[in-house]
Protein backbone atom coordinates (compact mmCIF):
# COMPACT_ATOMS: atom_id res chain seq x y z
CA UNK A 1 0.00 0.00 0.00
CA UNK A 2 0.73 3.40 -0.69
CA UNK A 3 2.57 5.22 2.11
CA UNK A 4 0.73 8.59 3.04
CA UNK A 5 2.94 11.45 4.36
CA UNK A 6 3.31 12.34 7.37
CA UNK A 7 2.29 14.85 9.74
CA UNK A 8 5.49 17.28 9.40
CA UNK A 9 5.25 16.83 5.42
CA UNK A 10 2.00 17.44 5.36
CA UNK A 11 2.50 21.14 7.30
CA UNK A 12 5.35 22.10 5.04
CA UNK A 13 2.86 20.97 2.34
CA UNK A 14 0.32 23.42 3.53
CA UNK A 15 2.61 26.08 4.34
CA UNK A 16 3.67 26.09 0.41
CA UNK A 17 0.21 26.10 -0.37
CA UNK A 18 -0.12 28.93 1.69
CA UNK A 19 2.73 30.49 0.26
CA UNK A 20 2.04 30.21 -3.38
CA UNK A 21 -1.42 31.85 -3.04
CA UNK A 22 -0.03 35.02 -1.27
CA UNK A 23 2.75 35.21 -4.22
CA UNK A 24 -0.03 34.80 -6.67
CA UNK A 25 -2.18 37.09 -5.42
CA UNK A 26 0.66 39.38 -5.16
CA UNK A 27 1.54 38.94 -8.64
CA UNK A 28 -1.78 40.14 -9.89
CA UNK A 29 -2.43 42.91 -7.67
CA UNK A 30 1.34 44.56 -8.66
CA UNK A 31 0.60 43.75 -12.40
CA UNK A 32 -2.87 44.61 -13.10
CA UNK A 33 -4.45 46.63 -10.29
CA UNK A 34 -1.48 48.29 -9.91
CA UNK A 35 0.22 50.00 -12.83
CA UNK A 36 -3.43 51.63 -14.26
CA UNK A 37 -3.66 53.24 -10.27
CA UNK A 38 0.13 54.34 -10.84
CA UNK A 39 -0.51 55.85 -14.36
CA UNK A 40 -3.93 57.75 -13.45
CA UNK A 41 -1.48 59.43 -10.78
CA UNK A 42 1.03 60.17 -13.17
CA UNK A 43 -1.46 62.24 -14.86
CA UNK A 44 -3.22 63.79 -11.93
CA UNK A 45 0.58 65.07 -11.19
CA UNK A 46 0.78 66.18 -14.83
CA UNK A 47 2.86 63.91 -16.92
CA UNK A 48 1.52 63.77 -20.20
CA UNK A 49 0.16 60.21 -21.52
CA UNK A 50 3.04 58.36 -23.69
CA UNK A 51 5.78 60.63 -22.88
CA UNK A 52 9.08 59.41 -22.01
CA UNK A 53 8.77 60.46 -17.90
CA UNK A 54 5.82 58.17 -17.85
CA UNK A 55 7.62 55.05 -19.44
CA UNK A 56 10.35 55.64 -17.15
CA UNK A 57 8.30 56.12 -14.09
CA UNK A 58 6.11 53.02 -15.07
CA UNK A 59 9.46 50.60 -15.70
CA UNK A 60 10.59 52.15 -11.82
CA UNK A 61 7.59 51.10 -10.57
CA UNK A 62 7.89 47.86 -12.20
CA UNK A 63 10.82 47.11 -11.28
CA UNK A 64 10.48 48.11 -7.15
CA UNK A 65 7.55 46.22 -7.35
CA UNK A 66 9.03 43.31 -8.28
CA UNK A 67 11.93 43.87 -6.40
CA UNK A 68 10.66 44.89 -2.98
CA UNK A 69 7.56 42.02 -3.54
CA UNK A 70 9.96 39.14 -4.43
CA UNK A 71 12.31 39.61 -1.51
CA UNK A 72 9.69 39.66 0.79
CA UNK A 73 7.99 36.88 -1.11
CA UNK A 74 11.46 35.22 -0.63
CA UNK A 75 12.31 36.05 2.82
CA UNK A 76 8.95 34.96 4.34
CA UNK A 77 9.07 31.66 2.58
CA UNK A 78 12.45 30.81 3.76
CA UNK A 79 11.03 32.07 7.58
CA UNK A 80 8.01 30.00 6.74
CA UNK A 81 10.04 27.26 5.89
CA UNK A 82 12.65 26.96 8.44
CA UNK A 83 9.50 27.57 11.44
CA UNK A 84 7.43 24.73 9.31
CA UNK A 85 10.58 22.50 9.28
CA UNK A 86 11.19 23.04 13.18
CA UNK A 87 7.95 22.78 14.19
CA UNK A 88 7.25 19.98 12.10
CA UNK A 89 10.45 17.92 13.81
CA UNK A 90 9.15 18.72 17.00
CA UNK A 91 5.53 17.66 16.30
CA UNK A 92 6.97 14.18 14.42
CA UNK A 93 9.22 13.29 17.29
CA UNK A 94 6.29 13.55 19.81
CA UNK A 95 3.98 11.74 17.91
CA UNK A 96 6.51 8.91 17.02
CA UNK A 97 7.63 8.63 20.90
CA UNK A 98 3.67 8.90 21.76
CA UNK A 99 3.07 5.62 19.03
CA UNK A 100 6.17 3.48 20.25
CA UNK A 101 4.88 4.07 23.54
CA UNK A 102 1.39 2.76 23.13
CA UNK A 103 3.00 0.07 21.04
CA UNK A 104 5.12 -1.00 24.44
CA UNK A 105 1.90 -0.76 26.71
CA UNK A 106 0.19 -2.93 23.58
CA UNK A 107 2.85 -5.25 24.22
CA UNK A 108 2.30 -5.35 27.93
CA UNK A 109 5.73 -3.36 28.67
CA UNK A 110 3.21 -0.65 31.26
CA UNK A 111 6.11 1.19 32.74
CA UNK A 112 6.89 3.26 29.72
CA UNK A 113 6.56 7.21 29.92
CA UNK A 114 6.62 10.04 27.49
CA UNK A 115 8.47 13.38 27.72
CA UNK A 116 6.26 16.78 27.41
CA UNK A 117 6.85 18.00 24.22
CA UNK A 118 6.14 21.60 25.17
CA UNK A 119 4.20 22.06 22.06
CA UNK A 120 1.21 23.79 23.53
CA UNK A 121 -1.39 23.09 26.70
CA UNK A 122 -3.08 21.00 24.65
CA UNK A 123 0.01 18.26 23.67
CA UNK A 124 1.57 18.33 26.76
CA UNK A 125 -1.82 17.65 28.35
CA UNK A 126 -1.82 14.56 26.10
CA UNK A 127 1.17 13.29 27.35
CA UNK A 128 0.25 13.84 30.55
CA UNK A 129 -2.83 11.56 29.98
CA UNK A 130 -1.10 9.21 28.38
CA UNK A 131 1.28 8.73 31.45
CA UNK A 132 -1.59 8.31 33.70
CA UNK A 133 -3.05 6.04 31.71
CA UNK A 134 0.05 3.87 31.45
CA UNK A 135 0.70 4.52 35.19
CA UNK A 136 -2.95 3.01 35.91
CA UNK A 137 -2.48 0.01 33.88
CA UNK A 138 0.82 -0.90 35.61
CA UNK A 139 -0.58 -0.81 38.96
CA UNK A 140 -3.92 -2.43 37.68
CA UNK A 141 -1.33 -5.44 36.26
CA UNK A 142 0.91 -4.93 39.18
CA UNK A 143 -2.21 -5.95 41.13
CA UNK A 144 -3.58 -8.79 39.25
CA UNK A 145 -0.46 -10.43 38.91
CA UNK A 146 -0.15 -10.11 42.69
CA UNK A 147 -3.76 -10.96 43.22
CA UNK A 148 -2.87 -14.13 41.01
CA UNK A 149 -0.51 -15.15 43.44
CA UNK A 150 -2.13 -14.66 46.67
CA UNK A 151 -4.93 -16.92 44.85
CA UNK A 152 -2.62 -19.80 44.26
CA UNK A 153 -1.16 -19.49 47.16
CA UNK A 154 -4.60 -19.63 49.25
CA UNK A 155 -5.85 -22.33 47.11
CA UNK A 156 -2.82 -24.29 47.17
CA UNK A 157 -3.29 -25.12 51.42
CA UNK A 158 -6.76 -27.00 51.37
CA UNK A 159 -6.31 -29.01 48.44
CA UNK A 160 -2.84 -29.94 49.50
CA UNK A 161 -4.64 -31.06 52.20
CA UNK A 162 -7.25 -32.82 50.26
CA UNK A 163 -5.15 -34.82 48.29
CA UNK A 164 -2.68 -35.74 51.00
CA UNK A 165 -5.64 -37.03 52.99
CA UNK A 166 -7.33 -38.72 49.75
CA UNK A 167 -3.85 -40.28 48.46
CA UNK A 168 -3.66 -41.42 52.66
CA UNK A 169 -7.12 -43.22 52.04
CA UNK A 170 -6.85 -44.66 48.88
CA UNK A 171 -3.31 -46.06 50.15
CA UNK A 172 -4.65 -47.47 53.67
CA UNK A 173 -2.84 -45.20 55.55
CA UNK A 174 -5.84 -43.82 56.98
CA UNK A 175 -9.01 -44.96 57.41
CA UNK A 176 -12.51 -42.88 56.81
CA UNK A 177 -12.93 -42.16 60.42
CA UNK A 178 -15.06 -39.07 61.52
CA UNK A 179 -12.14 -36.82 62.61
CA UNK A 180 -10.67 -37.42 58.58
CA UNK A 181 -14.45 -36.91 57.59
CA UNK A 182 -14.36 -33.42 59.43
CA UNK A 183 -10.81 -32.69 58.38
CA UNK A 184 -12.28 -32.84 54.54
CA UNK A 185 -15.44 -31.41 55.11
CA UNK A 186 -13.53 -27.91 57.11
CA UNK A 187 -11.23 -28.13 54.16
CA UNK A 188 -14.39 -27.90 51.78
CA UNK A 189 -16.10 -25.33 53.43
CA UNK A 190 -12.56 -23.57 52.96
CA UNK A 191 -12.80 -23.24 49.34
CA UNK A 192 -16.53 -23.17 49.30
CA UNK A 193 -16.16 -20.02 51.23
CA UNK A 194 -13.32 -18.43 49.59
CA UNK A 195 -14.79 -18.81 46.45
CA UNK A 196 -17.94 -17.31 47.38
CA UNK A 197 -15.37 -14.34 48.81
CA UNK A 198 -13.74 -13.70 45.51
CA UNK A 199 -17.41 -14.06 43.70
CA UNK A 200 -18.96 -11.26 46.14
CA UNK A 201 -15.51 -9.28 45.98
CA UNK A 202 -15.73 -9.17 42.20
CA UNK A 203 -19.91 -8.01 42.46
CA UNK A 204 -18.86 -5.30 44.95
CA UNK A 205 -16.33 -3.51 42.48
CA UNK A 206 -18.99 -3.51 39.83
CA UNK A 207 -21.75 -2.86 42.75
CA UNK A 208 -22.68 0.80 41.08
CA UNK A 209 -24.76 -1.18 38.61
CA UNK A 210 -26.29 -3.95 40.82
CA UNK A 211 -27.00 -2.04 43.74
CA UNK A 212 -30.75 -1.70 44.89
CA UNK A 213 -31.24 1.84 46.49
CA UNK A 214 -34.30 2.66 48.91
CA UNK A 215 -34.91 4.35 52.05
CA UNK A 216 -33.30 2.28 54.92
CA UNK A 217 -33.96 2.14 58.71
CA UNK A 218 -30.68 2.24 60.11
CA UNK A 219 -31.07 1.46 63.90
CA UNK A 220 -33.02 -1.95 62.13
CA UNK A 221 -30.07 -2.35 59.70
CA UNK A 222 -27.92 -2.59 62.74
CA UNK A 223 -29.97 -4.35 64.90
CA UNK A 224 -30.27 -7.02 62.33
CA UNK A 225 -26.63 -7.21 60.95
CA UNK A 226 -26.08 -7.61 65.27
CA UNK A 227 -28.72 -10.74 65.36
CA UNK A 228 -26.81 -12.36 62.16
CA UNK A 229 -23.74 -12.67 64.21
CA UNK A 230 -25.03 -13.23 67.64
CA UNK A 231 -24.59 -16.62 68.21
CA UNK A 232 -21.27 -16.78 67.13
CA UNK A 233 -20.52 -14.34 69.46
CA UNK A 234 -22.14 -15.81 72.33
CA UNK A 235 -20.02 -19.12 71.36
CA UNK A 236 -17.09 -17.30 71.23
CA UNK A 237 -18.08 -15.70 75.11
CA UNK A 238 -17.53 -11.95 73.12
CA UNK A 239 -20.06 -9.39 74.30
CA UNK A 240 -21.39 -6.98 71.62
CA UNK A 241 -23.27 -3.89 72.09
CA UNK A 242 -25.21 -1.34 69.97
CA UNK A 243 -25.01 2.30 71.03
CA UNK A 244 -27.57 4.57 68.74
CA UNK A 245 -27.90 8.32 68.90
CA UNK A 246 -30.33 9.59 71.54
CA UNK A 247 -31.85 11.53 68.96
CA UNK A 248 -33.94 9.61 66.12
CA UNK A 249 -31.31 8.38 62.96
CA UNK A 250 -32.88 9.29 59.73
CA UNK A 251 -33.44 7.09 57.02
CA UNK A 252 -30.34 6.09 54.64
CA UNK A 253 -30.71 6.31 51.17
CA UNK A 254 -28.47 2.66 49.76
CA UNK A 255 -28.74 -0.94 49.09
CA UNK A 256 -30.26 -2.89 52.52
CA UNK A 257 -28.87 -5.60 51.54
CA UNK A 258 -24.99 -4.41 50.48
CA UNK A 259 -24.77 -2.57 53.88
CA UNK A 260 -25.52 -5.35 55.82
CA UNK A 261 -22.95 -7.53 54.25
CA UNK A 262 -20.79 -4.44 55.51
CA UNK A 263 -21.56 -4.67 58.80
CA UNK A 264 -21.33 -8.58 58.87
CA UNK A 265 -17.80 -8.46 57.88
CA UNK A 266 -16.56 -6.03 59.74
CA UNK A 267 -18.48 -7.62 62.96
CA UNK A 268 -17.18 -10.99 61.79
CA UNK A 269 -13.50 -9.33 61.52
CA UNK A 270 -14.02 -7.81 65.33
CA UNK A 271 -15.23 -11.65 66.57
CA UNK A 272 -12.29 -13.08 64.87
CA UNK A 273 -9.36 -11.00 66.60
CA UNK A 274 -11.26 -10.56 69.51
CA UNK A 275 -10.48 -12.97 72.75
CA UNK A 276 -13.04 -14.66 74.69
CA UNK A 277 -14.33 -12.47 77.08
CA UNK A 278 -13.68 -9.24 75.31
CA UNK A 279 -15.94 -6.88 74.04
CA UNK A 280 -17.64 -5.19 70.53
CA UNK A 281 -19.26 -2.12 70.51
CA UNK A 282 -21.21 -0.54 67.32
CA UNK A 283 -21.94 3.18 68.21
CA UNK A 284 -24.43 4.84 65.18
CA UNK A 285 -24.66 8.79 65.16
CA UNK A 286 -24.68 11.16 62.61
CA UNK A 287 -22.40 13.71 61.48
CA UNK A 288 -24.06 16.72 59.16
CA UNK A 289 -25.60 14.83 56.30
CA UNK A 290 -23.27 11.87 56.99
CA UNK A 291 -24.18 8.49 59.45
CA UNK A 292 -21.23 7.64 61.11
CA UNK A 293 -20.64 4.16 62.20
CA UNK A 294 -18.17 3.06 64.93
CA UNK A 295 -17.35 -0.49 65.34
CA UNK A 296 -14.58 -0.88 68.66
CA UNK A 297 -13.25 -4.05 69.95
CA UNK A 298 -11.02 -5.11 72.55
CA UNK A 299 -9.21 -7.48 70.53
CA UNK A 300 -5.53 -8.10 69.08
CA UNK A 301 -5.25 -4.83 67.84
CA UNK A 302 -2.90 -3.84 64.54
CA UNK A 303 0.44 -2.39 64.03
CA UNK A 304 0.73 1.25 62.56
CA UNK A 305 2.77 0.07 59.55
CA UNK A 306 0.16 -2.27 58.21
CA UNK A 307 -3.00 0.12 59.00
CA UNK A 308 -2.91 1.54 55.44
CA UNK A 309 -2.78 -2.21 53.67
CA UNK A 310 -5.38 -4.12 55.66
CA UNK A 311 -8.16 -2.87 53.00
CA UNK A 312 -5.72 -4.66 50.23
CA UNK A 313 -7.79 -7.94 48.83
CA UNK A 314 -6.03 -10.99 50.52
CA UNK A 315 -3.27 -8.86 52.40
CA UNK A 316 -3.05 -10.64 56.26
CA UNK A 317 -0.65 -9.01 59.28
CA UNK A 318 -0.25 -12.47 60.18
CA UNK A 319 -1.01 -14.71 57.64
CA UNK A 320 -0.62 -18.08 59.85
CA UNK A 321 -2.78 -16.25 62.86
CA UNK A 322 -5.87 -15.34 60.25
CA UNK A 323 -5.81 -18.30 58.82
CA UNK A 324 -6.23 -20.25 61.65
CA UNK A 325 -9.47 -17.98 62.48
CA UNK A 326 -10.62 -18.79 59.30
CA UNK A 327 -10.70 -15.52 56.79
CA UNK A 328 -10.27 -15.36 53.84
CA UNK A 329 -8.49 -12.30 53.76
CA UNK A 330 -11.10 -10.63 51.37
CA UNK A 331 -13.90 -9.18 53.24
CA UNK A 332 -12.54 -5.82 54.66
CA UNK A 333 -11.95 -5.58 51.07
CA UNK A 334 -15.40 -6.00 49.91
CA UNK A 335 -16.75 -3.67 52.67
CA UNK A 336 -14.50 -1.19 51.59
CA UNK A 337 -15.98 -1.36 47.97
CA UNK A 338 -19.26 -1.41 48.98
CA UNK A 339 -19.38 1.71 51.27
CA UNK A 340 -17.41 3.42 48.52
CA UNK A 341 -20.43 2.06 45.67
CA UNK A 342 -22.82 3.92 48.76
CA UNK A 343 -20.09 7.12 47.91
CA UNK A 344 -18.85 6.89 51.67
CA UNK A 345 -16.01 5.87 53.33
CA UNK A 346 -14.57 3.16 55.75
CA UNK A 347 -10.88 3.83 58.03
CA UNK A 348 -9.52 1.67 60.63
CA UNK A 349 -7.78 3.12 63.43
CA UNK A 350 -5.60 1.49 66.19
CA UNK A 351 -2.86 2.12 68.55
CA UNK A 352 -1.03 -0.96 68.02
CA UNK A 353 -1.04 -4.82 69.11
CA UNK A 354 -3.02 -5.68 72.41
CA UNK A 355 -4.83 -2.31 72.06
CA UNK A 356 -8.17 -3.32 70.21
CA UNK A 357 -8.90 -1.44 66.85
CA UNK A 358 -11.95 0.21 65.73
CA UNK A 359 -13.65 0.83 61.87
CA UNK A 360 -14.92 4.14 60.96
CA UNK A 361 -17.79 3.62 58.45
CA UNK A 362 -19.66 7.09 56.89
CA UNK A 363 -22.21 7.11 54.90
CA UNK A 364 -24.04 9.89 52.90
CA UNK A 365 -27.45 10.59 54.10
CA UNK A 366 -30.45 11.42 52.13
CA UNK A 367 -31.09 15.27 51.62
CA UNK A 368 -34.09 16.71 53.16
CA UNK A 369 -35.99 16.76 50.00
CA UNK A 370 -35.99 13.31 49.35
CA UNK A 371 -35.88 12.24 52.52
CA UNK A 372 -39.16 10.09 53.77
CA UNK A 373 -40.59 9.65 57.21
CA UNK A 374 -38.47 6.98 58.97
CA UNK A 375 -40.21 4.28 61.36
CA UNK A 376 -40.82 5.67 65.10
CA UNK A 377 -38.19 3.92 67.20
CA UNK A 378 -37.00 4.83 70.72
CA UNK A 379 -34.63 7.42 72.08
CA UNK A 380 -31.42 5.93 73.31
CA UNK A 381 -31.84 2.68 72.11
CA UNK A 382 -29.03 0.49 73.29
CA UNK A 383 -29.23 -3.69 72.96
CA UNK A 384 -26.45 -6.08 74.49
CA UNK A 385 -25.72 -9.60 73.56
CA UNK A 386 -24.06 -11.64 75.39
Amino acid sequence: MRRRPGIGMRLLIAQTMVLLAGALTTWVVAAIVGPPLFREHLHQAGVSAGSAEEVHAEQAYQYATALSVGGAVAVSAFTAFAVSWHVSRRLQRSITEVASAATAVAEGRYGIRVSPPHLGEDFDSLAQAFNQMAAQLQAVDTSRRQLFSDLAHEIRTPVAVLQAYTEAIEDGVRSLTPDTTAMLRDQIQRLVRFTDDVAALAQAEESSTSLAFADIDTAELIAKSAAAVSERYRSKQVSLSTHLASSQLPPLWGDDQRLSQVLANILDNALRHTPPHGQVDVHADTDGRQLLLRVTDTGEGIAAEHLPRIFERLYRADAARTRDHGGSGLGLAIAKALVEAHGGHISATSQGPGTGTTFTITVPLRTTAQRTPPRPIGHGQHSRIR
